[in-house]
């Protein structure tokens, strides 16, 4: 699909039907600090937008939300993994010349083809695994912990200090990659998000194409060292399964791999930050899991309906259809603000507000639904709770610094934290 980024772009079907030429309700597509309030006022006024900016229909009731993930055979994940920006040439010789062929591992592919790899991937995401990681996964939560309330200065800072690196690890562990390897691997996630939902210039992109193609590279050289050393990984299982007759090519493996490698801790680490930032903001609930910490799985959820790791993903019509009595027509891309649906007030009462008690909280859509539901989302989940287990068990006196105001990325569909900082009690 050929993205419409000018402003005096169309869409199939003629135009935004509401007449409202350039206004947006507040809605920029790129901005993260705090979108609700444009998402809430398009919920209202207009549900399902035509941007301009952008090219997208964006839709932002639960209701339409779930009914076009339901429907992929009328609306295509094919676009989900398209840079929002066309890369520049220059990116684009980089990329060639390297050998960049990465595919999405799972969330922009297409039955049969999503079918078949889905259904042997999942073989390999088993409770043995997520078992076998778990105490490795407390161990390294509370030593990071630890060691940020050992500094006299009680100064902290959750991403860093945790956040950053506890999902990554547990990712490399899980597919058998070198842990000691962190900052390159989120270097090269830093790169991903950024040339494919950010919006850069062409000569911005240039340095993120260059660690795109060593990510690509490094993907395919596991893949071979697999297929000669064997082992303990998912990677191996999956080498191993190709050889026993699995339906899966070397380059769907690396595929999985390159997305494996950035889904299974960019929004990981999104989550556990957005975690502390969240309850920590809310004080009476936060000593409420300090008290229960049974409580501790719901407030997960509670976070992931509130305040998403990706709060917008894409879809395309593959024929001519409505979404919320709009017309779309076949080619039109779909942005799915999945953070407005999760405070949509038909589906969640007092959907603006933070609850750790909402009943019906485990049915956000901040995974997605659907064939294409997140394959790891229990082993997100499970860090996530961990890592909020052991804080509220070796620092409950945990809070926000009194000047704590905390930036966002600018981004098309994921929400991150700059940075959560934090202080505690002597």
């Amino acid at each position: 699909m050929t993205l419409q980024t000018s402003a005096t772009t169309a869409p199939a079907t003629g135009g935004c039907p509401f007449g409202h030429g350039g206004e947006h309700h507040g809605y920029e597509p790129f901005q993260m600090k705090n979108p609700f309030p444009s998402y809430a006022e398009l919920r209202r006024e207009e549900p399902v937008m035509f941007d301009e900016r952008i090219g997208y229909w964006v839709v932002t009731r639960y209701d339409d939300i779930k009914s076009v993930f339901e429907d992929w055979e009328t609306f295509s994940s094919e676009n989900a993994q398209a840079p929002v920006r066309e890369r520049g040439p220059q990116a684009k010789k980089i990329m060639e010349e390297g050998g960049f062929t990465a595919y999405s591992g799972l969330s922009a592919r297409i039955p049969p083809e999503h079918t078949r790899i889905r259904a042997i991937a999942q073989k390999m995401f088993t409770p043995r695994r997520y078992k076998a990681l778990e105490p490795d996964i407390r161990a390294n939560v509370a030593s990071r912990l630890e060691a940020m309330l050992a500094r006299e200065d009680r100064a902290g800072e959750m991403v860093k200090d945790l956040a950053y690196d506890i999902p990554t690890i547990t990712i490399l562990t899980l597919i058998g990659a070198d842990t000691s390897q962190v900052d390159t691997y989120k270097r090269w996630s830093d790169a991903r998000a950024a040339m494919t939902w950010g919006d850069l210039s062409d000569e911005e992109q240039i340095p993120h194409a260059h660690s795109l193609v060593e990510y690509w590279q490094e993907c395919q050289r596991m893949v071979a060292e697999a297929h000669a050393n064997g082992g303990d990984s998912l990677t191996a299982d999956l080498a191993r399964a190709q050889e026993e007759g699995a339906e899966i090519t070397d380059h769907e493996i690396a595929s999985l791999l390159y997305s494996l490698l950035f889904a299974g801790h960019e929004t990981t680490t999104t989550l556990i930050a957005n975690s502390f930032r969240v309850l920590l903001g809310h004080r009476e609930q936060w000593e409420t899991l300090i008290d229960n910490p049974k409580k501790t799985g719901a407030a997960v959820d509670e976070v992931l309906r509130y305040s998403g790791s990706i709060v917008g993903w894409r879809r395309k019509a593959l024929k001519d259809t409505e979404v919320g009595g709009v017309e779309i027509a076949k080619g039109d891309g779909l942005l799915l603000l999945m953070g407005s649906a999760n405070r949509d007030e038909s589906r969640f009462e007092n959907g603006e507000e933070f609850d750790l008690n909402r009943p019906n909280a485990r049915e956000h859509l901040s995974f997605g639904f659907g064939i294409h539901y997140c394959l790891g989302n229990m082993l997100a989940k499970l860090q996530a709770k961990i890592c909020l287990e052991e804080a509220t068990k070796l620092a409950p006196s945990l809070r926000l610094t009194d000047d704590a105001d905390v930036d966002f990325r600018e981004n098309l569909s994921f929400r991150v934290p700059v940075a959560v900082p934090v202080t505690w009690d002597a």
